[in-house]
């Protein structure tokens, strides 16, 4: 690749190698992910300066992944002997291509799904896109090959100036980022090694994942100096079943869950209120009951679980607030249940029965506790479901750990269990209070606005990256009491929990996204803009790159002199150059 690329300017080799990446079928949970791994070890091993020093590219397996997944290291030197390294990442899988119907077979072939929508009527924003010829399509287009393909290119740039590059840059590509974020939490001990061995200090990670118009005619290029986390809260739901000519002396968990998404699902009165940024409220991703056929008896139990993305809250702060909200829906269940059950008695003049409409509201962890008491063995219990139903996929798998413990339960009353499941990702983000956070903001913002004066780009920073990214691994805010609180409601979590914690505490790398711009993605008509992506984009990584890896000198430097200058180039822009310095 090498070959084809070398006596190419920078966007030419980007569009190159993004149409590469996306010709690759590198779909989540498949071998594709290995080949596309293979691919990018196999460009970077072609550069001369790796050529050089061929250990300084590398790959790690992911351990025991049953399709030969990997992550893809290089470590770019500068001529300086300095520790100071700043950490480019992407991520390598995309998401399916059955979304493209009949246009299956040509999802990863950019030019014909361009020559396709060109022609496409039905949607005129995407026809004239297709027609001005500013635009790559295809699976992954945005989503992310050309970050990946950004990001060698500024590699191969580096390394052929070695003179302007005053630290180190560590290139990292993950798989299973569309999942269970697999790639990136296997790299997080060999960062670990990498800072130990070398002393390295991380500044922070630049992630190319994409950004997008956030309205109609939005045209402001977003920097995000942080990512979002997510929780998985689920509901294990236990009524009182009975046979449908007796339904009025039921409790159906049908009716609790559904009022439990009826005040949660896209409640934007729970969603965290903070200035400027694009916070969403919690989702339903999964409500059923579990009967397997028909027949005349009501459901036993249901299941229920929300996305609930974290932005500055903690996993004890939303455990507390679901509980309250399940205890307003419990009672608001029972009112109605007694009521309909009185007027029913009313009509039809039949005795009552002694029944209770209570619905217990407890956490997995206060229920765990109620089973020690009564002399039940839950952590038993849980190892043994988890390895009878190994077969099932990780969310099945905790909903049965629960369910079984409440089998175990001789008090066989209706209860609401509130517990966590997978996936779980950190929140990551700058803490203008903090004095670091505060000083790398500043030197960001610094490269940024010489950007934007010479292209004419309006950029704009946001604290929080809206969608899902590996950076939120690399950083870590909860107290030990604060994840303490999440683990413990996370049923088996040292059977299943993949997350180190602690190491990644001692990482503690700020997580910037400057990502390719587009619009689309993970839909069929998914495309890339080429102007900014190719031109302008690379040139704002270069030129952060080097403030950052230059402003910690500084930092010393300021201790001496107060002086605060940094370097400063000169830019040069046009679309068939791009943007150098």
């Amino acid at each position: 690749m090498y070959e084809k690329i070398s006596q190419m300017k920078m966007p030419e080799r980007i569009e190159a190698l993004t149409k590469a990446l996306i010709n690759i079928k590198s779909i989540n949970g498949t071998v594709g992910e290995a080949a596309a791994a293979d691919f990018i070890k196999e460009v970077l091993t072609g550069f001369p300066y790796f050529k050089q020093h061929p250990d300084q590219v590398w790959e790690q397996p992911i351990p025991s992944d049953p399709y030969g997944r990997k992550n893809v290291f290089a470590l770019l030197k500068g001529t300086k002997d300095s520790q100071k390294t700043v950490i480019y990442h992407a991520h390598i899988d995309t998401v399916g291509i059955e979304d493209f119907g009949p246009l299956k077979d040509d999802a990863l072939e950019p030019d014909k799904l361009a020559e396709y929508f060109a022609s496409y009527s039905f949607h005129q924003e995407v026809q004239k896109d297709a027609q001005s010829g500013e635009w790559m399509f295809g699976r992954g287009s945005v989503d992310m090959q050309s970050g990946i393909a950004v990001h060698l290119a500024n590699v191969l740039y580096f390394s052929e100036l070695l003179d302007e590059l005053p630290g180190n840059i560590l290139f990292m590509a993950n798989p299973d980022e569309e999942s269970q974020h697999a790639g990136i939490l296997s790299a997080i001990p060999e960062l670990n090694r990498l800072q130990k061995e070398h002393q390295f200090t991380y500044l922070s990670a630049i992630n190319t994942d994409f950004i997008t118009p956030l309205y109609d005619n939005d045209s402001t290029r977003y920097i995000y100096t942080g990512a979002a986390g997510k929780l998985l809260p689920c509901f294990y739901i236990y009524g009182r079943e009975v046979h449908v000519g007796d339904t009025l002396a039921g409790i159906d968990p049908n009716l609790i869950a559904s009022e439990l998404t009826r005040r949660i699902h896209n409640n934007i009165n729970l969603a965290e209120n903070i200035d400027g940024e694009l916070i969403l409220p919690p989702s339903c991703l999964y409500q059923r009951d579990n009967k397997e056929a028909y027949n005349v008896q009501t459901a036993v139990s249901s299941y229920l679980y929300f996305n609930y993305f974290l932005y500055e809250k903690t996993a004890k702060e939303v455990m507390d607030q679901l509980l309250h909200i399940s205890l307003e829906a419990c009672e608001h269940v029972e009112e109605k249940l007694s009521d309909y059950y009185e007027e029913f008695l009313k009509r039809t003049n039949l005795p009552k029965k002694d029944l209770s409409w209570h619905i217990q509201v407890v956490s997995l962890e206060e229920y765990m506790e109620e089973l020690r008491a009564k002399g039940i063995d839950p952590d038993l219990s849980i190892k043994e479901t988890f390895k009878k139903y190994e077969h099932l996929e990780l969310r099945m798998r905790c909903f049965k750990v629960v369910e079984e413990l409440q089998k175990l339960d001789p008090e066989q009353s209706a209860k609401v269990i509130v517990f966590y499941a997978p996936p779980y990702l950190p929140h990551n983000y700058l803490k203008e209070e903090n004095n670091n956070d505060r000083q790398l903001l500043s030197v960001i913002k610094e490269a940024v606005e010489k950007v934007a004066v010479s292209t004419g780009e309006t950029f704009a920073f946001k604290k929080f990256f809206p969608y899902l990214a590996d950076g939120s691994f690399l950083s870590l805010h909860e107290t030990d009491s604060e994840i303490a609180s999440f683990t413990k409601n996370f049923p088996g979590w040292d059977i299943i929990g993949s997350i180190p914690f602690e190491d990644i505490r001692q990482l503690n790398i700020p997580s910037i996204n400057m990502g390719v711009y587009g619009k689309d993605g993970h839909k069929w008509t998914e495309r890339v803009y080429k102007p900014y992506t190719f031109h302008v984009l690379p040139a704002l990584i270069q030129q952060t790159t080097v403030h950052l890896l230059e402003s910690d000198q500084l930092t010393t430097d300021r201790k001496k002199q107060n002086s605060s200058e940094y370097k400063t180039y000169t830019y040069s822009c046009d679309h068939d150059n791009g943007c150098v310095y």
